[in-house]
């Protein structure tokens, strides 16, 4: 937690330099809050560098396909000259992006993550999945994250004007 808070002083400081005015001071106080109330509930003063890499990623106001191949470039286990995601590290993904809506009490159960890494497995007769096909199965929006399309069409629209 204390690397974590460090790095994202430094994170938002330079995104003060870049963007005078629009980033809080507190940003860092508040990310770090937030995270940790995702990722450390017992206050063991540990967070999984990943997982807080996934939220970021997953709230930032990057584009969807951004944020898709971000997740993939997390998650994926190198395989010779191609990266793969296994069933295993989906899961991971999607445990650790689950507790983005479990924060405020509109989390999945257990089975949730389960069905939809069986989603995305369906039909692959490998043990892993390609880039392309990650992809392919997160743009078909799977229940368990629709929440982030959403909020990112949401904050689409904050920046259309009549």
């Amino acid at each position: 937690v204390q690397q974590l808070s460090g790095m994202l002083k430094e994170l938002f400081q330079r995104a003060r330099l870049e963007k005078p005015g629009q980033v809080d001071p507190r940003a860092a106080k508040f990310t770090l809050s937030l995270l940790e109330a995702m990722y450390d509930r017992s206050g063991t003063g540990y967070i999984k560098t990943r997982s807080a890499a996934a939220a970021l990623i997953a709230l930032s106001g990057d584009n969807l396909l951004a944020k898709y191949r971000a997740f993939f470039d997390f998650y994926a286990i190198p395989d010779g000259k191609k990266a793969l995601i296994t069933p295993g590290a989906l899961r991971s993904l999607l445990t650790d992006l689950n507790q983005i809506p479990a924060v405020v009490g509109e989390s999945c159960t257990l089975s949730c993550v389960e069905i939809a890494t069986h989603s995305c497995f369906l039909g692959v007769l490998d043990s892993a999945v390609v880039e392309e096909k990650f992809l392919s199965w997160l743009r078909s929006e799977p229940a368990l994250l629709l929440w982030l399309p959403t909020c990112y069409r949401l904050l689409a629209t904050e920046m259309v004007s009549h």
